[in-house]
């Protein structure tokens, strides 16, 4: 996690695939969940919610999402 965070604070992008939802929420500065190949919703690494992001990962889009995962 040391590597990570260096090039975080660096400025680099970086894409980090995980089920663990703690260590997503404390090195996340925005989490996007996909479902199916579709993204369910972005919730910002600070306000990680297990319950909302486990939904997400069970192919429940939030609300901002809903209406481009229906098609």
């Amino acid at each position: 996690h040391d590597e990570i965070m260096r090039q975080r604070a660096a400025g680099r992008a970086i894409l980090l695939i995980s089920v663990q939802l703690d260590e997503l929420a404390a090195l996340a500065d925005r989490i996007l969940v996909m479902f199916n190949g579709r993204i369910m919703g972005e919730v910002s690494g600070d306000d990680a919610d297990e319950e909302r992001i486990g939904m997400m990962m069970a192919g429940v889009a939030a609300p901002e999402f809903a209406a481009e995962t229906a098609s």
